[in-house]
């Protein structure tokens, strides 16, 4: 669908960016609830995750979950699991798909998730 009069501008992609994508709809509502609470934050967030999801040398903000939670089944695959500490509680869990350059975020939230809070795939 072509862009028209008072669609929102996309970002063009620049090199080798990420395609972002929300896993489901909690997860808008949550990104939604994070824009309100801390905007500037969830822009780095945002370009961090878009520019290099999955670092060589994770953060303490930026890292891959650990155990049972580092992977997820999405769409079929099994795909990594990590995640982006946006605030000191708020949070977003995110799954890459290395083959089609996309990474799902599947919870997004002003505070720590829990498992009960994670849709099933």
């Amino acid at each position: 669908m072509s862009p028209k009069r008072g669609d929102l501008v996309p970002s063009p992609s620049i090199g080798a960016e990420y395609v972002m994508r929300f896993g489901n709809n909690d997860a808008a509502k949550g990104w939604e609830g994070l824009c309100r609470h801390a905007a500037g934050n969830l822009r780095r967030c945002y370009e961090a995750i878009r520019d290099d999801p999955c670092p060589r040398l994770p953060t303490s903000r930026q890292h891959r979950l650990e155990g049972t939670l580092a992977t997820v089944e999405h769409r079929g695959r099994k795909l990594e699991r990590w995640q982006f500490e946006v605030t000191g509680g708020g949070r977003i869990w995110y799954a890459i798909d290395q083959q089609d350059h996309t990474v799902w975020i599947l919870w997004a939230g002003t505070g720590h998730p829990k498992l009960t809070d994670l849709p099933a795939h």
